[in-house]
Order: structure tokens, then C-alpha cells, then sequence
């Protein structure tokens, strides 16, 4: 299995996405202005939105950030929601877009949201399926893990415009804000939020 030029062809994007967008998050150093944590960015761009009772929470995990629309909760992992950083700060800005595209009804927001709970069985049960295949040799058993590992990232390009457009929505409270000010900070910002959509 592991000398099929076709399986890599599958599984080495996915592989390679994943740690290029960990190492461009890290790689950004600049702090925010005024030294404020990820938890308190979301507060600031959701309060100065009118949305109050849009929840944050810290959630555990790594890259386990997400906005939930049926509790109206942003949830964000520890290194985003206690840090006064940068990619701190683009990561919870990014997740507070799409608690805005939920206020606004985004129609694209809506539709990912309905094929979520399938997709999140497939994250869950397809490193399973791929690494039990591996070692009891089921090749096929393993496929079904890559297989399923396809239609994530299939969902990925789908919803790639909602990410865009949160990560859009972001960057502009960001700056209007004056929670990033300076080119150094913008530049950054903008890095981080490319990563994050």
C-alpha cells in the first residue's frame, strides 16, 4: 500500500495543507495592540457588531476553534483564546466572521452548516478506517479511510468562500477596531487570516 504512487497522490496534500498552515500561523510573532488575548478580541469585534449574547468559550485541542450556530457559541482553543498574539488574534477575529454570517443569514454559511454532522462523522471514523486497514492489511478498509479523507477535503473547496469571506469580515472589524494598526500588524493579520480561511 505505502509504495502505490496513487495512495500518496491522496494522502500527501492533505498532509502537506496541514503542517504548512500550523508552520504560517507559528511563524507570525507580532503581538496586538494593546497586548489582548484572543477571547478578548472576540468580545471587542462581536460587541462592536451588537452580538452580546454570542458566547466564547475556551474548548480543548489544538486548531479546534470553531463558531457553533445552534448555541450561538465561538468556541476557541487554549492557544488562540488566552494568547495576546498575532495568529491569536486572527484565529478567534477569523471564527468571530462567521458568528457575523450567521447574524446576517449567509445563505453559503447555512448550507455548509446543514452537511456538518455528516462531515464530522467522516473526520471522526476515516483515521480509523485508514489505520486499521494498515495494519490487519485490508487494503480496501484502508482506501475507505482515504476515500473518506477526499470528501473532507472536497467539503474543504466547497466551503472555501464562506472561509474567505469570514476571514474578509475579520480583517476589516480588525483594523476599523484599532485592534491591528500599523503594516507590520496588517501585513500579519493578513497571513494569519489567509492560514485560518
Amino acid at each position: 500500500m505505502f509504495e502505490d504512487l496513487t495512495f500518496w497522490l491522496f494522502v500527501a496534500p492533505g498532509l502537506l495543507l496541514g503542517l504548512y498552515a500550523q508552520v504560517r500561523i507559528r511563524a507570525t510573532k507580532v503581538g496586538t495592540s494593546g497586548g489582548i488575548a484572543g477571547a478578548q478580541v472576540a468580545r471587542a469585534l462581536l460587541d462592536a457588531r451588537g452580538l452580546q449574547r454570542v458566547r466564547i468559550e475556551p474548548t480543548p485541542g489544538m486548531l479546534s476553534d470553531h463558531y457553533d450556530p445552534q448555541s450561538r457559541t465561538l468556541r476557541l482553543s487554549p492557544e488562540v483564546y488566552y494568547t495576546p498574539s498575532l495568529p491569536a488574534a486572527g484565529v478567534a477575529a477569523h471564527e468571530t466572521g462567521h458568528a457575523l454570517q450567521d447574524a446576517a443569514g449567509y445563505l453559503p454559511l447555512k448550507a455548509r452548516s446543514l452537511i456538518v454532522p455528516a462531515v464530522q462523522l467522516s473526520a471522526k471514523v476515516a483515521p480509523w478506517l485508514f489505520i486499521a486497514g494498515v495494519l490487519l492489511g485490508a487494503n480496501s478498509l484502508a482506501w475507505v479511510g482515504v476515500i473518506l479523507f477526499g470528501a473532507l477535503t472536497l467539503f474543504t473547496l466547497i466551503t472555501l468562500p464562506v472561509e474567505f469571506d469570514a476571514s474578509a469580515r475579520a480583517q476589516q472589524l480588525l483594523v476599523s477596531q484599532g485592534i491591528i494598526r500599523g503594516e507590520q500588524q496588517v501585513e500579519g493579520i493578513e497571513k494569519v487570516l489567509g492560514v485560518a480561511a
